[in-house]
């Protein structure tokens, strides 16, 4: 039986609708019938309603896979950033510094012991020559520092004892106190520190010439600013006034001069509070941080150059180097001991370096109660001690 044409047929075709009407033929047109597509998003078949969801999705579907593999990335710089500190520390030498005996009671805050080893153990012949350290032998300290992290909101602080302070040393009179390092190594040193200063030191890191130049080198020098033109054959350099990068083996002499110093050893120390600061103000700097091989290099160079107490852990050492790059950035106190005779005549004859004792005794005392300190002290200050 016929069927209207108007009429849709049951099955496929049940969603087309037939226009009869009569419309001009287009060029290449085989029919004057066109068919239209009903279905939702419809069009001519063929055209553009007829393409599928797919392309929406396909965009979706990649701009997942690209936030994943971000992610991934992520992760896995998180995890390099970690693993190298954790693998470079594995390899630190640990060394016994935990003294015998009564020591003073373990208060608020965080008090370490920063010291610079002068061995010249682990340079070569070539390096001794190089950096003008000599052949000396034995175990001697350039450096000897206090740093206090405070528990109650107070600046972290850095305190020089100058190496010729002339103190007691448990067991052995009085004498400067680089000879306490050099009489019973690190176990003796924190005694001596602890006995005179009544602060209970709960942390030891000590860094010695074998891997200094390494370290300043790994980040590519350090940026300091010299206050006075110095030249200084026993520590290998002739260093001209003003702000300059300074390579390792020009940091190491920077540090170690003092001859030429019209300070001394007042002035050394100074220096070598500058100059640490200045290294952790490098070291965090992106070109340090965010380039792999600079970062591996700082830590494993530093890693090579360092001892810490057989109780010291790594966020002990993390917490110092926290406190050295405040002191660079000015959120940090950089002090001295506070003296009253820079050139103290021993019974023996040699000159050395006397505290005042009333003023010493009050900073000590505020770092022992963690007293939130946010200027120094009277008498504590030093002229040349920040990298301005």
């Amino acid at each position: 039986m016929p069927t209207d044409p108007s009429t849709p047929r049951p099955g496929r075709d049940d969603a087309y609708v037939v226009d009869t009407r009569r419309r001009p033929k287009r060029a290449g047109a085989g029919s004057d019938v066109d068919v239209v597509d009903t279905r939702e998003g419809g069009g001519r078949r063929g055209g553009p309603g007829d393409i599928p969801e797919r392309e929406p999705r396909h965009r979706r579907r990649k701009g997942r896979m690209v936030l994943i593999a971000l992610l991934v990335l992520l992760l896995a710089w998180i995890g390099f950033m970690v693993w190298v500190p954790m693998q470079a520390w594995g390899s630190v030498n640990k060394v016994d510094n935990i003294p015998d005996g009564e020591r003073p009671t373990d208060t608020s805050g965080y008090n370490y012991l920063l010291v610079g080893s002068d061995s010249r153990e682990g340079l070569t012949k070539e390096q001794r020559k190089k950096y003008a350290t000599g052949n000396a032998a034995g175990n001697r300290t350039d450096t000897i520092m206090l740093v206090h992290v405070s528990e109650s909101g107070g600046k972290p602080v850095m305190v020089s004892l100058p190496r010729d302070s002339y103190v007691p040393i448990p067991g052995h009179g009085s004498n400067k106190i680089n000879a306490a390092y050099s009489i019973g190594g690190p176990k003796l040193l924190t005694n001596t520190v602890e006995q005179v200063t009544g602060i209970h030191v709960d942390g030891y890191v000590e860094i010695g010439l074998g891997g200094f130049a390494a370290v300043v080198d790994s980040v590519g020098g350090v940026d300091l600013c010299v206050a006075r033109d110095m030249k200084d054959k026993l520590a290998g350099i002739d260093l001209k006034k003003g702000c300059q990068t300074l390579d390792g083996g020009n940091a190491l002499g920077y540090v170690r001069s003092r001859h030429e110093d019209p300070l001394g050893d007042i002035g050394r120390a100074a220096r070598q509070r500058q100059f640490l600061g200045a290294l952790m103000k490098k070291a965090a700097t992106p070109s340090t941080v965010l380039i792999p091989w600079r970062y591996k290099s700082f830590a494993d160079a530093s890693a090579a150059g360092l001892a810490v107490g057989t109780q010291t852990g790594i966020m002990d050492a993390v917490r110092v180097l926290q406190a050295m790059r405040s002191v660079s950035n000015d959120e940090g106190l950089s002090l001295s001991v506070p003296t009253s005779n820079l050139a103290y005549r021993t019974s023996g004859g040699a000159l050395a370096v006397k505290w005042d004792t009333e003023r010493a005794k009050a900073l000590f005392t505020a770092l022992k109660n963690d007293e939130p300190l946010t200027e120094p002290p009277p008498g504590t200050t030093v002229e040349g001690a920040k990298n301005s």
